[in-house]
């Protein structure tokens, strides 16, 4: 089966994340899947919105954690981040509105994802977590960018560092979600908001989010090497062979 389901509803392409077995995780081969699907909207002048949603209980768990440990180093840290950057840069930079439609867990970098979408919906039973600290890495993938600005900067602290579960509701509260939708029809209701950003005026809705996302450019550089060097930590390490064992690490700062 393919990880994504792709489908063109007028001037909407709803990409629906369908590895659910595996909780939706950024693999590389759903990565380049995800922009490959970017990359077909960004070039059609026909496709005014990109619609994003997972499948089942999960938006996206985040990164891949079985592959994390291959290597560690460095430069293997930042080709890694140029792939998930490319996307990213793909979904935020391109002059069209993106739903990013939260269906149900969005974790880590899941998380950040969700935050590439520019209208955010969520069902009523989703629910998000940084959980970058609990495996000892940086959070990336733009949600440093992206997360205080969506937020403010003590409640975008306290879910990183504390890597807490947020609910629906309270998403909707702080700032995190636009939008919290019933569970019944929850994928129309997504459908019809899409839409109705495709019908639009295109130039005015396009250069509305680019001056709204200035600064993600020079952002993602800095991201790319912090990570490298919490790549190459005892720490990671001890996250990795934590999670794995499915026991709480034991961080030394190192």
């Amino acid at each position: 089966m393919s990880l994504i389901k792709t489908e063109r509803v007028g001037a909407v392409l709803r990409v629906q994340m369908q590895d659910a077995a595996h909780r939706n995780p950024l693999s590389r081969e759903m990565k380049l899947a995800l922009q490959a699907a970017a990359d077909e909207w960004a070039g059609d002048a026909s496709l005014r919105c990109f619609l994003l949603t997972g499948s089942d209980a999960y938006f996206c768990a985040g990164g891949d954690l079985s592959t994390l440990g291959e290597d560690r180093s460095a430069t293997a840290a930042r080709a890694r981040l140029a792939l998930s950057h490319q996307l990213l840069r793909t979904l935020m930079e391109t002059e069209k509105p993106v739903l990013t439609a939260i269906n149900g867990a969005a974790v880590g970098a899941g998380l950040s994802l969700a935050l590439a979408g520019d209208v955010i919906v969520a069902r009523d039973d989703a629910w998000f977590a940084a959980a970058f600290a609990k495996v000892g890495v940086l959070p990336d993938f733009g949600v440093l960018h992206n997360l205080p600005r969506a937020v403010g900067h003590t409640r975008a602290k306290d879910l990183l560092l504390t890597g807490r579960r947020v609910d629906a509701a309270e998403a909707l509260a702080m700032g995190l979600v636009s939008r919290v939708l019933p569970a019944e029809d929850f994928d129309a209701a997504a459908l019809n908001i899409a839409t109705q950003l495709a019908d639009g005026p295109p130039v005015s809705l396009g250069m509305t989010k680019a001056l709204l996302n200035t600064g993600l450019a020079d952002f993602l550089p800095k991201e790319s090497l912090g990570q490298a060097v919490a790549f190459s930590t005892q720490d990671f390490a001890e996250g990795l062979a934590a999670f794995a064992e499915k026991r709480s690490p034991s961080f030394v700062g190192k």
